[in-house]
């Protein structure tokens, strides 16, 4: 029988709610307020840093226009060697946590945390996992000893480092405590996590919405055998079983995740959220609640509780935005200093380059973070909060210019590829340049019948119907930029395994989305047309 669990909040002014998510109910103003106060005690502790003396020199700014005024932009490559080396003596203050980060295409970095920050970090977890859980304001079925299935990668990552922490801290069950599945490979988590599930259940589940898909997928091309599998079928899963295929056979389709797992939750991140989010209800039965996060500046900004576009939220960044036309000119002119703008000063409709000065000791200065947001309004009335809403377009160093018409983001082809029916496929796209002219070739698995011509214009006209620009570059310019080249099946999984043998780093066992580069694209067509690799 299940335990008696208590709910963590109970009303809307509940002091538990107040603590983590009363960030909703700020004014634009209060916002401010707060992410000043915050950056004027984190100003003195950087400038007081070896490192922080290479950005500020002698001069210790006295308040925020001077700060922004005298002190530069910075990227990644103005802190090494400090940080590459972990050089926790130069920082202005020492690390409590390194964690890593893909650096884009195979490098890593490497991003310290204060003690302050971290706590700040798993306390804006914990508003996610309150509001995941909620519908209206103030009301969540988020309960203690909650069981959470965490799909995640393993320490040093940020994923896996804010699951461990999450593990100590909150009054939580994980199904599988994080560390012991650090050394497991994808699918040997995915079944671990279900067998062991099976006892326990699942109230909240965590993973990029990339991986929920996959997931549900997997099961659900798995429940199609004629039984499931003998790890399944253990003492203590017969009624969760039995309950399941009942419902599943009364509704006339196939055994899916939601009929074992009826969760309260499901907390999902990645560029295609909005994507895989229908499929990611019809697999596990809830909408995907998203928040926004990278290794650099932790969780920047979270869906409130209708599960629409996201708030900011300010006590662990103070925030600046480049206006897309500044961060055009300075892709154009290496040298050029683009001006930014506050939160107080966004407009509906525009694209940012997210810049972020760390708080709480952290060592980021005005730092670029190469992320494309988009803001989408000033306000979401039916939530009532008042704060600007944005949703991410894409990373700023992973856009493809087609003769200067469209920058095509990798949101864009995922939709493109969702539209026209490969859900769960595996593809690669970059530029090349063939005859003198540009392509935008796709790399794409495919079990299909059709030639590589038939799915280029599939996706061309997709593509058409999403970016306007594209569309330009056709009726315009006579240009027809798409190519696609069809892998066969399983041609990720090998590289990935491969890699993996090879002892890569995570980030490197798959090829990237966008700009892959020629080394990489010739190895998986390598494996594409030769025979299954023996792993």
């Amino acid at each position: 029988m299940r335990e008696t669990r208590h709910p963590m909040v109970k009303a809307e002014y509940d002091r538990f709610w107040s603590k983590y998510c009363g960030f909703f109910d700020l004014s634009v103003e209060q916002f401010m307020t707060i992410q000043e106060a915050l950056l004027l005690q984190q100003i003195p502790l950087v400038a007081g840093s070896r490192l922080g003396q290479r950005f500020f020199g002698q001069r210790t700014p006295a308040s925020i226009d001077e700060f922004r005024q005298f002190i530069p932009l910075t990227t990644y490559s103005d802190y090494l060697p400090d940080l590459e080396e972990s050089r926790g003596d130069s920082l202005p203050e020492k690390p409590y946590v390194w964690a890593s980060t893909s650096g884009g295409s195979t490098s890593l970095k490497r991003v310290p945390y204060t003690l302050q920050f971290y706590n700040r970090t798993l306390d804006n977890l914990m508003a996610a996992f309150i509001v995941a859980c909620s519908h209206k304001k103030g009301l969540s079925s988020i309960a203690e000893r909650d069981h959470v299935l965490f799909n995640v990668a393993p320490k040093p990552y940020l994923s896996g480092i804010l699951a461990s922490g999450a593990n100590e801290r909150f009054n939580l069950e994980p199904v599988i405590p994080p560390d012991a599945h650090d050394d497991m490979d994808f699918k040997e988590k995915v079944a671990k996590g279900f067998e062991v599930s099976l006892a326990t259940g699942v109230d909240i589940l965590i993973a990029m919405n990339s991986v929920l898909v996959k997931m549900g997928k997997d099961f659900n091309q798995h429940s199609g055998n004629t039984k499931l599998s003998r790890h399944l079928l253990k003492p203590g899963a017969a009624y969760r079983l039995g309950k399941a295929w009942l419902r599943s056979k009364l509704e006339g389709r196939s055994l899916l995740p939601k009929d074992l797992w009826p969760v309260k939750a499901v907390i999902g991140w990645g560029i295609d959220t909005k994507i895989y989010r229908e499929l990611v209800h019809q697999y596990w039965g809830q909408y995907p609640y998203e928040f926004h996060a990278c290794t650099e500046a932790g969780i920047v900004a979270m869906q409130s509780w209708n599960k629409k576009d996201l708030t900011f939220i300010p006590y662990s960044n103070f925030f600046e935005f480049i206006p897309e036309s500044e961060w055009l000119e300075s892709k154009r002119n290496v040298f050029y200093q683009p001006r930014t703008i506050l939160l107080s000063e966004v407009e509906p409709g525009q694209r940012y380059e997210l810049v972020i000065t760390g708080l709480y000791g952290m060592p980021f200065v005005r730092y670029r973070l190469g992320h494309l947001i988009r803001i989408t309004s000033l306000a979401d009335e039916e939530a009532q909060v008042y704060l600007p809403q944005m949703v991410f377009e894409s990373r700023a160093d992973d856009l493809i210019d087609i003769a200067g018409f469209t920058r095509i983001s990798e949101k864009a082809v995922a939709q493109a590829i969702a539209n026209a029916g490969f859900n769960g496929t595996e593809w690669s796209i970059r530029k090349e340049i063939k005859q003198g002219k540009p392509a935008l070739h796709l790399y794409i698995e495919l079990n299909s019948n059709n030639t590589g011509q038939e799915v280029a214009a599939v996706l061309d006209r997709r593509l058409k119907e999403i970016d306007s620009f594209y569309c330009d570059l056709s009726s315009m310019m006579d240009i027809h930029p798409l190519e696609a080249t069809l892998l066969r099946p399983g041609t990720f999984s090998d590289y990935y395994q491969i890699k993996r043998k090879a002892g890569a780093e995570l980030p490197e066992r798959q090829p990237p989305r966008m700009n892959a580069p020629d080394a990489v694209i010739q190895e998986i067509v390598r494996l594409s047309t030769a025979r299954k690799v023996n792993i």
